[in-house]
C-alpha cells in the first residue's frame, strides 16, 4: 500500500500565477510612488521584466542540475 500524499500540479500552478500577480502589481505600485518608472512605460512593462527574471531563475536552476 502506498500511503504518500499525491500532489497536484493545478492548485500549485494557480496558487503561483496568482502570487505572481500581486508580487507584480505591487512592485508596480511602488516603482509608481517612487518615480522610478519611466513616464511611458506601463504594467506591462514591469510584466515582461518580473517574467524574464523568472524564467532566467528557472534556466539557471536547470543549468546547476
Amino acid at each position: 500500500m502506498d500511503f504518500k500524499p499525491k500532489k497536484d500540479k493545478i492548485p500549485q500552478i494557480i496558487g503561483y500565477t496568482i502570487m505572481y500577480f500581486i508580487f507584480t502589481t505591487i512592485l508596480f505600485f511602488i516603482l509608481i510612488l517612487t518615480d522610478k518608472l519611466p513616464i511611458n512605460w506601463n504594467y506591462f512593462h514591469v510584466l515582461i521584466i518580473t517574467l524574464f527574471i523568472i524564467l532566467l531563475g528557472r534556466l539557471i536552476k536547470l543549468l546547476l542540475k
